[in-house]
C-alpha cells in the first residue's frame, strides 16, 4: 500500500484588497475567547464565487471514497461551513435578503450590519486542467475593515478539500487568536469483526474523517499509533511476532521497521519527543512494567527510566522535552506522575476522589494542560488538569471514554467512546470547555486515536 505524494499548496500572501470604507476604529475588533465556552456562536456569512468554467475536482489526495462536487465553490463553502460550525464558536448565516456582494467590489458594510452578521468571508475559485486557485478575504463588519490581508491558495485540483481547510484555519486563527487545526490528520485503530476475533489496523484520515487510508494489514493486530512531531513517521505497537513490539512506519511509503525485537519483553505505548530524537515507551519483563527511553536513530540503546514492582506505563512528553507524564500504581491505585526526562524527581500529580484511578495521560502541545482518563465504578471519563495537578476539570461523562489526545493547537481533544461493553467504539472531539462535543468519522468503528501536526 502506498500513499500518494504529499499535497503541496502554494500560499501567496497578497495585500491586494482595499477596504471599501474608512476604518471605524470606534468598534472593537472581532474576538472569541476559547477558555469558557461560547453560548451564542458568532454569525459569519460566506460568499464563494466560481470563476470561468469549473470542472468537478477529483478525489482527495488522501482517499478515494469521496465524491467530488460538480460546483467547486459550493463544495469549498460546505467544507468551510462544517469546519467553522464544528467548533461551536461560529454559525454560518444566510440572511434573506442580503447585500449584493462581489469579490472584487467594495463591501457594503452598512447593509451587512443590518443583517446582524459579524464577519464576512468572500472568495473566488478558479480551476484549470490540473490546479485550482482560491482567493479569499475576511471582513469585520462592525469595525468596517478587513481582518488581515487577502490570501491566495494555489493547489492541485485533487487538493480542493485541503485548500478549504486552509481557509478555515485562517478564519479561525484571525478571529480567535488561537493556532489552527483543521488542515491536519488523525491516526486511529479501525476495528471490525466479532469481539472474539477483532481486526484492528492502523488508518489515517483528515481531521474531519474524510480520506481514510489503511496503513497496516488486517492480519496484523496493532495498537497505540503516535505521530512523530513532523507527521512523517507513525509509531505503533504490533503483535505480529506474537509479542508486542514497537514499529516505525514511513507514512508516505508505508514501509515499516521494527524498533524493538526482544522476544522476552513486551514493548508498547510509544511516544516521540518533541525534537524527534527520543522515543519513550513501556516495557514489560518478568511481570513488571517500567518506562524506558531509546534514541530514535539507535533504538537498540534503550535505557530504563523507572524501576520497582509497580506498573509504570503510558508515557507522554512535555512539549519542551524536559519532562514525561505517565501512569503508575505505585501508590496502590493507578495515578499520574511527572518526572524529568532522565527518570529523576517523579512527582504524583493526581489526587482525585477516593476510588478513582487515573491513566492514559497526554500532555498538551501548549504545555498548559494534561489530558487523562479517569476510571471509577460508574465508568470512565475524560478530564484535564494543569501539569502540577491543579485546576482539574472533567470534560465528558461517557460510560466508557478513553484515550484522549490533543489537536495541534492544544484547545481540542479527540477520544474514544464506547457506549456499552459490546458496542463498537467511536471517536469524538471535545474542546477544553467540555461544551462542544462532535463525532469524528461516525460511520467507522474506531479507537485509540492520535492527532498529527498541521500539514505543510
Amino acid at each position: 500500500m502506498k500513499l500518494s505524494a504529499p499535497l503541496r499548496i502554494g500560499v501567496v500572501l497578497a495585500a491586494i484588497f482595499v477596504p471599501a470604507l474608512a476604518l471605524a476604529q470606534q468598534d472593537e475588533p472581532l474576538r472569541i475567547e476559547i477558555t469558557e465556552g461560547v453560548m451564542r456562536p458568532m454569525p459569519v456569512a460566506l460568499h464563494v464565487e466560481n470563476l470561468g468554467d469549473i470542472v468537478a475536482a477529483g478525489p482527495t489526495d488522501t482517499g478515494e471514497a469521496e465524491t467530488a462536487p460538480d460546483d467547486l465553490a459550493a463544495g469549498i463553502a460546505a467544507v468551510i461551513t462544517a469546519d467553522l460550525q464544528g467548533t461551536g464558536l461560529f454559525e454560518i448565516a444566510a440572511p434573506d435578503p442580503q447585500p449584493e456582494t462581489v469579490f472584487d467590489r467594495p463591501v457594503d458594510y452598512i447593509g451587512w450590519r443590518e443583517t446582524q452578521v459579524e464577519a464576512l468571508v468572500t472568495a473566488t475559485v478558479e480551476a484549470d486542467d490540473d490546479a485550482i486557485s482560491i482567493r479569499f478575504r475576511l471582513f469585520d463588519i462592525f469595525a468596517a475593515q478587513p481582518l488581515g490581508d487577502g490570501m491566495q491558495f494555489d493547489a492541485p485540483r485533487e487538493g480542493w478539500r485541503r485548500a478549504a481547510h486552509k481557509i478555515s484555519d485562517q478564519i479561525y486563527s484571525r478571529i480567535t487568536g488561537e493556532d489552527p487545526y483543521f488542515d491536519s490528520r488523525i491516526a486511529f485503530i479501525g476495528e471490525s469483526g466479532p469481539a472474539t476475533a477483532r481486526i484492528k489496523r492502523v488508518g489515517v484520515m483528515d481531521y474531519d474523517g474524510y480520506g481514510i487510508k489503511w496503513l497496516t494489514s488486517p492480519d496484523d493486530l496493532v495498537l497505540s499509533p503516535r505521530f512523530s512531531p513532523d507527521g512523517a513517521t507513525l509509531l505503533y505497537t504490533s503483535f505480529a511476532s506474537g509479542v508486542p513490539q514497537i514499529m516505525s512506519m514511513d507514512v508516505a511509503t508505508v514501509e515499516a521497521t521494527a524498533l524493538t525485537r526482544d522476544p522476552n519483553a513486551m514493548s508498547f505505548a510509544p511516544d516521540v519527543s518533541p525534537d524527534g530524537r527520543w522515543i519513550t515507551f513501556s516495557r514489560e519483563m518478568s511481570g513488571n512494567t517500567d518506562i524506558w527511553i531509546m534514541p530514535t536513530a539507535s533504538p537498540s540503546f534503550a535505557k530504563q527510566l523507572t524501576r520497582g514492582p509497580s506498573i509504570d506505563t503510558a508515557p507522554s512528553w512535555s512539549p519542551d522535552g524536559q519532562r514525561i507524564v505517565f501512569e503508575s500504581d505505585r501508590s496502590g491505585t493507578s495515578q499520574l506522575y511527572v518526572m524529568r526526562a532522565d527518570g529523576t524527581e517523579p512527582m504524583r500529580i493526581s489526587f482525585g476522589e477516593a476510588g478513582k484511578a487515573y491513566g492514559e495521560p497526554s500532555w498538551s502541545p501548549r504545555g498548559d494542560r494534561i489530558a487523562f482518563t479517569r476510571h471509577g465504578k460508574d465508568g470512565s471519563s475524560i478530564g484535564i488538569m494543569r501539569p502540577d495537578g491543579s485546576d482539574m476539570q472533567m470534560l465528558t461523562e461517557g460510560a466508557h471514554d478513553a484515550a484522549p489526545d490533543w489537536a495541534p493547537n492544544g484547545r481540542v481533544l479527540i477520544f474514544t467512546r464506547q457506549e456499552q461493553d459490546d458496542a463498537p467504539p467511536g471517536l469524538l472531539s471535545v474542546d477544553i470547555t467540555g461544551r462542544n462535543m462532535q463525532p469524528v468519522a461516525p460511520e467507522a468503528a474506531a479507537s485509540d486515536s492520535a492527532w498529527g501536526p498541521l500539514l505543510p
